[in-house]
């Protein structure tokens, strides 16, 4: 079968789970495989925010490094974390077929009200979005920074650190972890980010075409394609990167894209969400379209709030206490 394609992937397991069902696919297809294992710097980083490592990257600029020279011929990733823009030089060439896009909440103690008002429940997240979302609705709970992979984080929250966690569907229910489940959130109320649920594969343009083209037929799913396009296109308008509490969630309906996307302020105060169909062959037309539209609304303004904030360091406060009272 000639010399196995290496497949680099971050080492969690739920990273490890994505890589395997992309080699399943490229082996279906007759191709050799091998996984590398990569430490990136928010794997190594667990005490500061996200948005404090950086904006871009973070999950996955040394895998990047290792497609430039060559050690590795594909990556793997979960589409969510790759910035809106590549580096030269590199490209998606598929996406898997997606799974469940919206977020979850995890517990370990059932009967818990996160309704109450009267009940203070702590909340584990690192994402800005969650965050802004859980001060608009649920005002009255009290977030905390928690990162480390999705055991480190179940663990966390057993051994008391919070009450409940807030994550995404799609790693919950891969890592088996669906009886933690105790509430599911519509993408209509809390809409995810772009890509989250679907696989990434990010290659080389110096591999050569017959590989590519070989990973491409073997692994994309055009449906899933179609979507993470618009919805990247939307955040490369914005040019948003991990510190950037925006959404995108693209859907079919019937042979048209249906994209709901937008940005929300940290505090969770201000808003600003549009929606838009279009024809699917053109679904970076329609979230370019989408995210002109979004900035035009007030969605400037809230950028330029985050990034004077990020400037003067509030965001990594935010980030790291997170607490909806008095954050």
């Amino acid at each position: 079968m000639g010399e196995p394609l290496r497949i680099g992937t971050r080492r969690s397991r739920l990273a490890l789970w994505q890589a395997r069902q992309v080699a399943m696919l490229l082996e279906a297809a007759g191709a050799a495989t091998e996984l590398v294992g990569i430490d990136t710097a928010g794997d190594r980083v667990l005490d500061l925010a996200i948005g404090k490592i950086g904006d871009k990257g973070v999950f996955t600029k040394e895998l990047e490094e290792r497609l430039r020279t060559g050690e590795i011929h594909l990556a793997v990733h979960s589409a969510k974390d790759l910035p809106s823009s590549l580096p030269p030089g590199l490209e998606i060439c598929a996406f898997a077929e997606r799974e469940a896009a919206h977020d979850v909440l995890l517990c370990c103690r059932r009967g818990l009200d996160i309704d109450n008002p009267r009940i203070p429940l702590r909340v584990g997240s690192s994402s800005v979005r969650r965050i802004a979302f859980l001060k608009r609705l649920f005002s009255h709970l009290q977030v905390l920074n928690v990162r480390g992979n999705l055991q480190t984080r179940i663990g966390k929250m057993k051994s008391g650190l919070c009450d409940v966690l807030m994550l995404a569907g799609a790693g919950v229910g891969r890592m088996g972890y669906e009886h933690l489940v105790c509430r599911e959130f519509s993408p209509e109320l809390i809409p995810p980010p772009a890509g989250q649920g679907a696989i990434a594969v990010e290659v080389s343009l110096s591999l050569g075409a017959a590989r590519r083209r070989l990973i491409r037929e073997a692994v994309n799913h055009p449906p899933t394609e179609r979507a993470v396009v618009a919805e990247r296109a939307f955040l490369r308008v914005l040019q948003g990167g991990c510190s950037i509490p925006a959404f995108a969630h693209a859907e079919f309906c019937g042979d048209e894209l249906r994209l709901d996307a937008g940005i929300i302020s940290l505090d969770g105060q201000r808003l600003i969400r549009e929606r838009g169909m279009g024809a699917a062959a053109a679904s970076a037309s329609l979230g370019e379209t989408v995210g002109r539209r979004v900035l035009e609304k007030g969605g400037t303004e809230i950028l330029r709030a985050i990034k004077e904030g990020r400037d003067r360091g509030s965001p990594t406060k935010q980030g790291e206490q997170g607490g909806i009272k008095g954050a």
